[in-house]
């Protein structure tokens, strides 16, 4: 169902305000920036983005409010690493907000992959294939403290066949980066042939641990109304490290293992 188009204005503020003081604020480091010194009529694809979300009746599929809790930390920290699960109607919007980093989408719809690159193939993306069902999230929950290789203390992705929440064959451009945000708004969820979002979870909170540069990771999670993302939002990115929480979308600021408190015992062989 669309929203009407008070909505797409609204959406698309943000958007402008977002992505304008972004380019603004680049121009501001021009000494040890030069790359950003650049205007924003030097950004067609940005300047392509913005047209699309003032003229579109079709908005992002999340609210203001959510879109604005993930804006405040682009604000910060762009132009940064941005990893995001899926391709959909804010594609062009994340990457216009994060103009000037590294902004990667990951879809597993392989329709829906060539659609949205069709439209806009200047995006990042990669087509990506998944090992989950939902139809398997309660064993997986149940089951993956019994397989050593999912075990926090010597959990890894490339290559981890053995622990099924582990995404083990992405591009290996997921592998070689440090991402400073994660935004997990696919695979999709809600039918039992689907993937599930489990496994995009558990690897975000992965990569998040083993960060080496300076800083944490925010990590956005949506759909936590749902029982699948909740549950292992909680098991894996943890309360402790919730730092927001608007309408259905979760933001997490995971620190890395190595500046993780050891209060309650060593933090590398747990998650929460």
């Amino acid at each position: 169902m669309k929203r009407p188009i008070t909505a797409t204005v609204t959406v698309a503020a943000a958007l402008l305000a977002g992505a304008f003081l972004l380019i603004s604020s680049f121009s501001r480091f021009s000494c040890s920036r030069p790359f950003f010194t650049q205007t924003s009529s030097s950004h067609p694809d940005l300047m392509a983005a913005t047209v699309h979300y003032a003229t579109s009746t079709v908005v992002p599929q999340q609210s203001r409010g959510e879109i604005s809790e993930s804006l405040g930390v682009l604000r910060k920290r762009a132009p940064c690493k941005f990893l995001v699960f899926g391709l959909g109607r804010d594609s062009l919007m994340w990457y216009a907000l994060n103009a000037g980093g590294t902004t990667v989408f990951l879809e597993e719809d392989p329709k829906w992959y060539k659609t949205v690159l069709k439209e806009s193939p200047f995006l990042t993306a990669y087509h990506v294939n998944y090992r989950t069902h939902m139809s398997e999230a309660d064993d997986l929950f149940r089951e993956w403290k019994k397989e050593e290789m999912c075990a926090p203390e010597v959990a890894y992705l490339k290559g981890n066949h053995r622990c099924k929440l582990a995404l083990d064959n992405l591009p290996n451009v997921v592998y070689d980066n440090e991402w400073d945000v994660i935004m997990i708004d696919a695979p999709k969820g809600y039918f039992a042939a689907a993937p599930g979002r489990m496994a995009a979870i558990y690897s975000a909170m992965v990569m998040a641990r083993a960060r080496k540069g300076e800083g944490d990771t925010d990590i956005f999670l949506h759909d936590i109304d749902r029982k699948v993302e909740k549950t292992f939002a909680r098991e894996f990115l943890c309360d402790k490290y919730r730092v927001g929480a608007v309408g259905r979308l979760w933001h997490f600021r995971v620190p890395p293992v190595s500046r993780q408190s050891n209060e309650t015992g060593d933090p590398s062989k747990k998650f929460c």
